[in-house]
């Protein structure tokens, strides 16, 4: 088989699996154009014959979506924000100063990733609740997302602080730099590609997050979009055209923003692969 051949083979095969993932999106963004009826027509329509462009305008008001998406905002980017105070430090540590041992341990909290969040919620539940915690549900949230995600961080971090050669603190510590100077001023611009991926990646499951906000969070002018989404979800009948509408403007931010730097995600995850 040529090298031509093998390539288009690729191609191909790499455009049906992109149109497989991509498919149940293209089904969200037309179905939230769809009428009642057209929604369950047999065959189903793959383009809506009359769009329903003024669902958008309904939904955005009639759910107060601003202030759904503002709370999911500020949830995202106080979990992202304590993530990367604590964990850069902790990755740097880890990755300076490492043995068989911070190996293995690193794995264990790794695994402890696999926990569906579920399972974790009860005993964090309890636990906020007898410090008091729930009294201010969103800071609540925030540490629980931290909690959950700081070993996945601190991971992606060390591999990138690794990538950075010891030879360049050396020299700073020669030059005069302290330990923490020839950190600030030389490994942390160096390993700020994989620090900044590593934080979108979190800010996109944070931003995502339902479990432990709707355990945590009952004021509903507190909740975030996640929790907002399942209000449409009734006993007796799903808004199924809601639904998509509100799911569209939910998740086409993050669309756009994971399109726009994907270029920079890829190298990110990839920096500390090579050294």
């Amino acid at each position: 088989m040529s090298d031509q051949l093998r390539n288009r083979i690729m191609l191909a095969v790499a455009l049906l699996l992109a149109a497989i993932y991509l498919f149940p999106l293209y089904w969200m963004y037309i179905t939230a154009l769809k009428t009642g009826s057209s929604m369950f027509a047999t065959p189903p329509k793959f383009l809506p014959s009359e769009p329903q462009w003024g669902i958008y305008e309904f939904v955005w008001e009639s759910r107060n979506m601003g202030r759904y998406l503002w709370n999911s905002l500020v949830i995202a980017l106080g979990a992202v924000s304590l993530i990367a105070v604590l964990g850069v430090g902790c990755a740097y540590v880890l990755a300076r100063y490492r043995n068989a041992w911070v190996d293995v341990g690193l794995f264990l909290i790794l695994m402890l990733q696999v926990l569906p969040a579920s399972l974790m919620v009860t005993p964090i539940f309890v636990g906020f609740s007898q410090f008091g915690l729930l009294d201010t549900p969103r800071l609540a949230v925030i540490l629980a997302i931290a909690a959950k995600s700081m070993p996945f961080f601190v991971v992606l971090v060390r591999a990138t602080f690794m990538s950075v050669p010891m030879e360049l603190e050396e020299a700073a510590l020669v030059d005069g730099n302290s330990r923490i100077g020839a950190f600030f001023n030389i490994v942390l611009p160096l390993a700020r590609n994989g620090i900044l991926v590593s934080a979108i990646l979190i800010f996109m499951q944070a931003f995502g997050e339902f479990v432990y906000s709707k355990s945590m969070i009952q004021a509903v002018e507190l909740q975030p979009a996640s929790v907002g989404l399942n209000s449409f979800m009734g006993p007796n009948t799903n808004e199924w055209n809601n639904i998509m509408a509100y799911a569209t403007i939910y998740v086409t931010p993050i669309l756009a923003a994971f399109v726009l730097l994907q270029r920079r995600i890829v190298s990110g995850l990839t920096s500390g692969a090579l050294k």
